[in-house]
């Protein structure tokens, strides 16, 4: 049986939950015993990285990775977006790279069904109100039969849609092709988004950052939406014109926003979002489950692994040419 040598990234340096411990990578290994029988495992050291067949974890430092690890053929990301390892010219042909893709999706629909409901309660009116010691009664409609516009549907856009269906939302969905869709009345492509923006009680974006997708919800495309509509943002904040959303909801042209991602991260003290009306930011933590996101995480990559020494195609490989 041939040996195969895997370097893993603990990535000490980040929260308690993104850590791989030798524990928790232990615990999994027992999970599947005989698939991790066949690995010879090194943590964190570059020695090990320079023998590596596979990497759990993308280096920190990227120069010269085909001199470094000239026996590498997977590396995997051990986060969903990518967008931080772009251009990918550090990253040989011969190497191929995969994401967590299948990790947030859980938690994502919890948090969808949150920012949903927030913005139809106008919750961020009653939060002002309340730090202002102010009584006004803040009536509001059903969930049930409204419209939500969702940008992007791979693992965070499918969670949108989820939790838009349990509450009984209306679905439209803009990708880059216009396939149906499961839970969505129809989908259109990035080009069309103008022509479904104003059936919007609220769109979500929870597309990849990409080129394509840059500014995407500009100032052009905020006026198309209705001044009762809401935006939630679980992508990047790079998705959206920032500045323009803020004149929106200062002028009224919009009701709300639930935003997760900012720019830059930590938001500064002194940057326009914290004191735009009727808003609510959450600091990046829409999608990662506290209590088991490493545990998700490498159940996936074991999946993957079974693929991999069956010599089959891997799942959630990133297209580099696509940037997700």
């Amino acid at each position: 049986m041939k040996r195969i040598r895997l370097h893993v990234q603990t990535f000490s340096h980040r929260p308690a939950l993104y850590r791989i411990t030798p524990e928790r990578w232990a615990a999994a290994a027992a999970r599947h015993a005989e698939l991790a029988a066949r690995l010879d495992v090194t943590f964190d050291d570059e020695a090990g990285l320079g023998t590596a067949e596979i990497a759990l974890g993308v280096p920190a430092d990227r120069n010269r990775l085909a001199d470094r690890a000239p026996r590498l053929r997977w590396l995997h990301h051990a986060m969903a977006g990518v967008d931080a390892l772009l251009p990918f010219d550090w990253l040989p042909s011969s190497i191929v790279l995969t994401n967590n893709r299948g990790a947030h999706g859980a938690k994502a629909q919890e948090y969808m069904r949150m920012a949903y409901t927030a913005l139809n309660l106008g919750l961020t009116r009653m939060i002002a109100n309340q730090q202002a010691r102010r009584w006004e009664q803040i009536f509001s409609p059903r969930l049930a039969g409204q419209t939500a516009v969702v940008v992007g549907l791979g693992d965070l856009g499918m969670a949108a849609v989820r939790a838009a269906g349990e509450l009984g939302l209306k679905v439209i969905g803009v990708r880059r092709h216009a396939r149906p869709c499961d839970g969505t009345e129809r989908t259109v492509t990035f080009d069309a988004i103008d022509s479904v923006l104003p059936a919007a009680d609220y769109v979500v974006l929870a597309t990849p950052l990409t080129p394509e997708t840059r500014g995407l919800l500009n100032a052009a495309r905020l006026r198309l939406m209705k001044p009762t509509a809401g935006v939630i943002n679980i992508a990047r904040a790079a998705v959206a014109d920032y500045d323009a959303l803020v004149a929106a909801l200062r002028e009224g042209r919009l009701a709300g926003a639930v935003l997760d991602v900012a720019s830059p991260e930590p938001l500064p003290a002194d940057a326009p979002l914290w004191s735009a009306p009727n808003v609510l930011l959450t600091p990046h933590i829409s999608c990662d489950d506290a209590a088991d996101y490493v545990e998700v995480s490498l159940e996936l990559w074991f999946a993957n692994l079974a693929r991999y020494v069956a010599h089959e195609p891997l799942a959630a490989v990133v297209d580099r040419s696509l940037g997700y």
